[in-house]
């Protein structure tokens, strides 16, 4: 508070008034003091010349004496004075106050040496005749060219300084009221002077805090007006680039968060000022915990830190590719130098390259499966034409026997055409699925009437376990039934005879669950992730001459239906194979 402009404008107007006002009182005190006392010794001094001529003629004769007393008396009483008349050698012949022969001569009094001197005296010092302080005012009398005595009149300094008194208390109470209305101006004019500098402190700190959304201060004709206008002009300046910042922040805030990349700002230091959550998501860290940390603790990976060191030494872009052993990610990783927008800053984007790593490695295990499904049949055909072509032709049961193996390898490569052209079509969504609300038993019988005869051929038992009232699903029976025939054939290609497949159904919320479920081989816990890829086999020395796009065809079909399969299974003790389909919910709700 003391700090305040208001005091630092109020306290010394305040010690300047109070010197001021001690000051000029002191100088009128002291000013009204002598006038009173020049006005009183005045007074005396026409009074005592108005004795001095009345007692004049009186002087000439010694035997008027009592005459002169009487004179006196009648003076005091009249002028409330005390009134001597004293001779030139000294001697009291008249006296107010006491009896002149008993009073001592008076030639030493200095007021009596000044009148002798023809001057009026004045003297002021105690009387041991009143016992008090007296003023003293003597002036000769002349007869001719002769002072024969001197008039002196005394008047007490009590009642003079009683007067004095109360003008000083007159003086001092104005002084006061004058000091206390001029400490009021101060505070009321330091006041209007500092409201306006209040006002436009709180705005400055509403402004600094981001919380300023008052009006416009008032303007007025004096700087502080001025200072008002440059302000409220810096103000609306501010709001609006505050305004424009914020529209380029929550742009750039929803680019940075809805960005697949990853992108991480580091200073020069090699502190991590910026960092959005896909690259959050990358390195399995929290934003919070990220800022300000080192770049080596956010990514843990010396090839990055070395990349931005690279950049930031020669100012270059720099580019690496490498795997993320933390999330099990391939990504290219561009350092980018900052240094034109912000001095030793560098920009590191991290563009995820997993799915296109992982599409690379399809692509190549596909065009290496299709190349080996293709070469075994395409070896066959060509040994076996080589053969007829050398001496089978000679020997007609032979050429025959050798026509018979050429159809078949060239029906396995139609096949696998067929199957990979069916795929391909099933993948881009040229399939038209006529689906239709189906009961479920009807989906399954056809089915398992189409492949008991080759579940009994292998020694096998195929059983049907499905509720004649459960909800109805929307299905394509034609494409459902191509996938429960490629999971019955897959079953009984992989039970042992003596075993047993069952193929149920039953409802689950919202969707019919489908099961297919043999005691057969089983499949490996490796080999489960990657049972419905395409031409992946369990184990090709056993699986006979599939083509490993059967299970592929099924996964697409039923998501096709907007359904899922999946698949459970342990070594040796046999597989089920499981799918859904959706409810036909307008049929049902009948």
């Amino acid at each position: 508070m003391i700090h305040s402009i208001r005091w630092r404008i109020a306290v010394p107007f305040v010690l300047l008034l109070i010197l001021t006002t001690s000051v000029l009182g002191q100088y009128l005190l002291k000013a009204i003091h002598q006038t009173y006392q020049d006005n009183v010794e005045t007074n005396l001094l026409a009074e005592a010349r108005l004795v001095a001529d009345d007692i004049t003629p009186l002087l000439s004769d010694p035997s008027n004496n009592q005459k002169i007393n009487s004179r006196v008396h009648y003076f005091a009483r009249f002028l409330n004075v005390r009134v001597t008349i004293i001779r030139a050698d000294g001697v009291v012949i008249g006296e107010s106050d006491a009896d002149p022969a008993t009073m001592e001569n008076h030639m030493n009094r200095p007021e009596f040496q000044q009148a002798l001197h023809n001057q009026d005296g004045f003297q002021i010092r105690y009387s041991s005749t009143l016992k008090a302080n007296m003023l003293y005012v003597a002036t000769p009398i002349e007869v001719g060219d002769q002072i024969v005595a001197v008039t002196r009149l005394a008047k007490p300094l009590n009642a003079i300084e009683a007067n004095l008194d109360h003008i000083r208390i007159v003086v001092i109470s104005a002084t006061i009221m004058g000091f206390i209305l001029a400490l009021l101006l101060a505070i009321l004019v330091s006041e209007y002077t500092i409201r306006p500098l209040t006002h436009l402190t709180e705005a400055s700190q509403q402004l600094a805090d981001g919380k300023y959304r008052g009006a416009p201060l008032p303007i007025s004709r004096d700087e502080i007006g001025r200072l008002n206008q440059a302000f409220n002009q810096m103000a609306a300046q501010i709001q609006a680039q505050i305004k424009t910042l914020q529209n380029q922040q929550g742009k750039l805030s929803s680019v940075l968060e809805q960005m697949t990349d990853g992108v991480i700002i580091v200073d020069a230091d090699g502190k991590v000022q910026l960092i959005n959550p896909a690259a959050e998501r990358m390195f399995n860290i929290k934003i919070n915990s990220a800022l300000c940390q080192s770049l080596i603790r956010v990514v843990q990976n010396n090839q990055i830190v070395d990349l931005w060191r690279k950049c930031l030494d020669s100012g270059e872009q720099q580019t690496i590719t490498l795997e993320l052993m933390i999330e099990h990610l391939f990504v290219q990783v561009i350092a980018t130098s900052l240094s034109q927008t912000l001095p030793g800053s560098t920009l590191l984007l991290l563009q995820d390259l997993t799915r296109q790593h992982r599409l690379e490695t399809v692509r190549q295990d596909f065009i290496s499966n299709v190349s080996h499904e293709f070469r075994t049949p395409l070896a066959s055909l060509k040994a076996l034409t080589e053969t007829l072509q050398e001496s089978a032709l000679e020997d007609p049961p032979a050429a025959h026997r050798f026509l018979s193996r050429i159809e078949t390898e060239v029906d396995n490569l139609t096949q696998l055409v067929q199957e990979l052209l069916e795929l391909s079509r099933i993948e881009s969504g040229k399939v038209p699925l006529n689906r239709k609300a189906l009961a479920p038993i009807s989906l399954l019988s056809p089915s398992i009437d189409r492949m008991v005869l080759q579940a009994e051929r292998a020694g096998l038992i195929m059983k049907l376990e499905c509720p004649p009232d459960l909800p109805y699903v929307l299905a394509d029976p034609e494409r459902l039934e191509q996938v429960l025939v490629n999971l019955l054939h897959n079953a009984i290609k992989f039970t042992p005879p003596g075993g047993e497949i069952v193929v149920s159904a039953r409802s689950e919320g919202e969707e019919v669950i489908f099961q297919v479920r043999d005691t057969g081989l089983g499949i490996s816990f490796d080999d489960l992730p990657r049972i419905f890829e395409r031409f992946y086999k369990i184990d090709r020395a056993r699986s006979g001459g599939g083509t490993g796009l059967g299970l592929s065809i099924a996964k697409h079909l039923i998501e096709a239906h907007r359904g899922r399969i999946w698949v459970e299974s342990t070594r040796g003790k046999g597989s089920t194979f499981y799918f859904s389909l959706p409810i036909s919910k307008i049929l049902n709700s009948r």
